[in-house]
């Protein structure tokens, strides 16, 4: 049984309820608070927590249990992850049995299917009175001085708003986050993002090598209280062969990187940039945003606005999706700046090997965002990758550039008459009102590597950096 178990019901989990289900270890357990009161937590006679409850999440975007679980689900649902400690035996089947009660007096199901209970789970282990470790973070499996690791297994490991806060807890005192997962198992975008560079890892269980890197490939093996690179006599690490192994599905991902710059003004709607790009290249809105996985509120730029106010001058960095028939996800920086607002936006949108990529919509985009959206610049790349988004432990193929796109500030900068004449094979649209336009670069169907040192050329005549990849 996994040792996360997820009630999703119709209801939300009240007072009543909650009671009900942190009675299933029976009267000997405590309970307390911890994440100034977002968690509940069963805690063992010596103060060990056992099974830790969070704080339920209202889901009202459609799609996001299946995009997550692989587990269709009406929505709103209401949403309650437990969490069992690994170093009791008896905890996941107590969390099992805190969710199955919740479904059983809510009306709802849990995840994974069979995994909840609803009678009373006696806690006799030695180890369950045992006081936790000196140092311990709450439903993190194994601490030590220089890694906080975490054990998971579901179909998309996501970040969650726990996993972002171990995140930020270990990067506070100098740690590094190490998530060990089985082999089928796949990351969310996001958590791809967050966890991109030493000394964060991926770490997957491999019955060949015993364990790899997910996203470098490299075998792992358990040094100094840490997973490093196993290395041979010479000091070289190898490649696990679940790694490199090919990908053969024909399935591309779509991504855009957009940067916009606003006048700070109070009428100001942010959201509008990422709006427009989702519509044309998917022919209507995002479906939802949110802050963490799941993401949970229906699509809204005037509540994301007033997000961002309320933490500026601190920046914002909020996550959308798109509907189950048409998987994107887009990630959305906020930050106030001395001269207005930027969004800085990197949108994917996910095809099957029989569906088109909507190349044909960007120079239409870059004009609408050039005339009404500020853009500053637009950088277009395709390659390989699941059409649901999520991210595999194997080897992809670098994505190759297809367009860019500079707003009116940047082609005022470099003049238009230099803008237009790049030493290049090439011949920009002016894209955007006539007295101050933009200019859009096609660069290739995203097929041949060469983009790169074209885009590369272009940028240097323009004297501009490349957004970031």
């Amino acid at each position: 049984m996994t040792k996360d178990v997820i009630a999703l019901t119709p209801k939300m989990p009240d007072t009543t309820a909650l009671l009900v289900a942190l009675a299933a270890g029976g009267p000997e357990l405590d309970a307390a608070t911890a994440a100034e009161g977002a968690v509940i937590q069963l805690l063992g006679a010596g103060g060990r927590p056992l099974v830790s409850v969070e704080a339920p999440v209202l889901v009202q975007v459609p799609g996001e249990t299946e995009r997550l679980l692989g587990t269709p689900c009406a929505t709103p649902v209401w949403w309650t992850e437990t969490r069992a400690s690994t170093a009791v035996p008896e905890a996941a089947a107590l969390a099992g049995a805190v969710a199955g009660r919740l479904a059983e007096v809510l009306g709802g199901e849990v995840w994974p299917a069979g995994a909840g209970r609803v009678g009373a789970v006696p806690v006799t282990s030695a180890a369950s009175a045992a006081p936790a470790p000196v140092g311990a973070l709450p439903t993190v499996d194994v601490v030590t001085e220089s890694t906080a690791v975490v054990l998971a297994d579901r179909p998309v490991i996501a970040l969650t708003a726990w996993l972002s806060d171990v995140l930020r807890t270990t990067a506070g005192f100098g740690a590094a986050l190490q998530i060990v997962t089985p082999g089928h198992c796949r990351l969310s975008p996001l958590l791809r993002a967050a966890l991109t560079g030493a000394p964060n890892r991926w770490v997957v269980q491999d019955p060949e090598c015993g364990y790899y890197d997910g996203l470098s490939g490299a075998v792992l093996s358990w040094q100094d209280g840490t997973f490093a690179p196993a290395r041979d006599a010479a000091g070289a690490s190898r490649p696990a062969a679940a790694f490199v192994r090919a990908d053969t599905s024909g399935e591309r991902l779509l991504t855009l990187r957009v940067r916009t710059g606003h006048s700070a003004e109070r009428e100001l709607l942010l959201g509008r940039s990422l709006e427009a790009a989702w519509r044309a290249l998917t022919g209507g809105p995002p479906a939802g945003w949110g802050t963490a996985e799941p993401v949970n509120l229906p699509w809204s730029p005037r509540l994301l606005t007033d997000l961002a106010r309320s933490r500026a001058p601190e920046p914002t960095l909020i996550t959308a999706v798109g509907r189950p028939e048409r998987p994107a996800l887009a990630t959305v920086r906020i930050t106030r700046t001395a001269t207005g607002v930027e969004e800085d936006i990197t949108l994917t949108l996910g095809h099957g090997p029989d569906e088109e990529l909507p190349l044909d919509a960007l120079e239409g985009l870059a004009d609408t965002l050039v005339t009404g959206h500020g853009l500053i610049s637009m950088l277009a790349t395709t390659g390989p990758g699941r059409r649901d988004l999520g991210v595999g432990p194997h080897l992809a193929a670098p994505p190759l550039p297809v367009s860019f796109t500079l707003g009116s500030a940047g082609v005022a900068e470099a003049t238009l008459t230099e803008a237009r004449r790049p030493p290049l094979a090439l011949k920009p649209a002016q894209v955007g009102p006539a007295r101050r336009p933009g200019l859009h670069y096609p660069l290739g169907a995203g097929t041949d590597p060469a983009g790169w040192d074209t885009l590369a050329t272009l940028l240097t005549h323009l004297r501009t950096a490349v957004p970031t990849l």
